[in-house]
């Protein structure tokens, strides 16, 4: 049976959490780690407060070498544009054994419209 990208995307966010961005914001201040998994050029355009950058493209490739992927116990918080590739990615960490990945509902777009603090100096962010 053949599906949508939206119908790909709909079935990974039955299976995975997803948060508000303002829920979010409350986690990354307790101390969730957050990775963006938008494309370098979208991460230098602004990002959530102490986010890496992983783009879904090769995020089940660095499991075994990115540091903010070394506690498969962490609560990790992904995000992307709207919502969608980090639906799928978390959904992919969650078959790779991670016990909390959570997608920000609406992504990026819904963080900016929630108010949240945008991040444009990456210069010192690992990713």
């Amino acid at each position: 049976m053949s599906m949508t990208p939206q119908q790909l995307v709909e079935e990974a966010k039955a299976q995975i959490g997803e948060i508000d961005a303002n829920s979010a914001a409350q986690r990354i201040s307790a101390g969730a780690v957050v990775i963006d998994v938008r494309e370098p050029a979208e991460f230098d355009a602004g990002c959530l407060p102490n986010a890496v950058n992983i783009p879904r493209g090769v995020l089940e490739f660095k499991t075994g070498d990115h540091p903010a992927l070394a506690n498969k116990d962490a609560e990790l918080l992904l995000y992307c544009k709207t919502g969608g590739r980090s639906a799928l990615a978390a959904l992919s960490l969650l078959r790779l054994g991670y016990a909390k990945p959570v997608s920000v509902s609406g992504g990026f777009e819904a963080w900016v419209k929630a108010g949240q603090k945008v991040v444009k100096d990456t210069t010192n962010f690992g990713g």
